[in-house]
Order: C-alpha cells, then structure tokens, then sequence
C-alpha cells in the first residue's frame, strides 16, 4: 500500500500565489470600475456599488491570503522507482500516479515572476495527459527533471 506523498513544494510559492492574486483581484477591480461607470451611465440601482465593493473586498481576501495558504498545505508529490504520486486540492483533495513508463518527456517552465523567485514547475507529459509539479526551487526542479528522465530511460530498458 502506498503511503501519502510527504514532499512539499517551495515556501516561497506563498509569495508568487500571493502576487498572481494580486494581479488577479487588481483585473476584478477593474471590472468593478468599469460595472460602476454602467450602473450610472445607464441609470442602474446604485445599490449595486456596495455589492460590488465587498466582491472586490472578499475576492482580494480569499485570492492573496486564503487559496495560496490553503494551496500549499495541500500540494505535495513523491518521486518513485516505477510511479510519480501527486496529492493537490483546495476543497476535493486529488491524488494521482503516474507510471514512469508512460512519461513521455518532462519540461520545467518558469514565468518572470517565479524567476524572480528562483523557482520553476516540472510538467510531465504522458500520451493522454500533462501533469504540473508547481513552483519548486529551481535547482530542486532541474534535478527532479533529471532523475524523473533517467527513470524513464531505465525504466524502458527493462521492458
């Protein structure tokens, strides 16, 4: 029986979650902007601005504090001889294997803020589906992709 993974991804993912919040919740305010010009350009009820204000507010909240936190306490993954286990999920915890004989190749990407932060994901690719390790350290990420590839290798040679 498989036990749970115990790897954990980056502390410093709390900081990047945190930003792409931010920049999320900065797009919902501008659309509130925008709703708040309708409701007096077409003479909308104005009740609608405080309701807009505490989505904005509650939306801000949840996005930069609630979802990064929750999100990493809940991601986790273990890299094994024959299988990769992933366990994810805010709400509905999801784990999954991957059979290291159906990985077909491995990428790490790195947007300008995780660089910043020096951490990239390692995205495994099998024939039906692609599969995100997100925000590791980049020198964990980069060896990760390399162990996960020699597995692979060795893996199809046994076969």
């Amino acid at each position: 029986m498989l036990t749970s993974p115990e790897k954990r991804i980056s502390p410093k993912a709390l900081k990047v979650w945190k930003i792409y919040g931010a920049i999320l919740s900065f797009i919902v305010f501008a659309l509130s902007i925008a709703a708040t010009v309708a409701v007096f350009l077409l003479d909308l009820p104005k009740w609608i601005i405080p309701i807009l204000v505490v989505v904005d507010i509650c939306f801000f909240l949840i996005a930069v504090f609630f979802v990064p936190k929750i999100r990493w306490e809940r991601w986790r993954y273990e890299l094994r001889e024959q299988e990769i286990e992933l366990q994810h999920g805010l709400f509905v915890v999801k784990r999954t294997l991957i059979p290291i004989i159906r990985v077909q190749h491995v990428d790490t990407n790195q947007g300008p803020i995780m660089k910043k932060y020096r951490l990239a994901s390692v995205v495994i690719s099998s024939a039906a589906t692609t599969h995100e390790i997100p925000a590791l350290d980049e020198d964990e990420a980069e060896e990760l992709r390399k162990t996960i590839s020699y597995l692979v290798r060795v893996v199809r040679e046994d076969v």
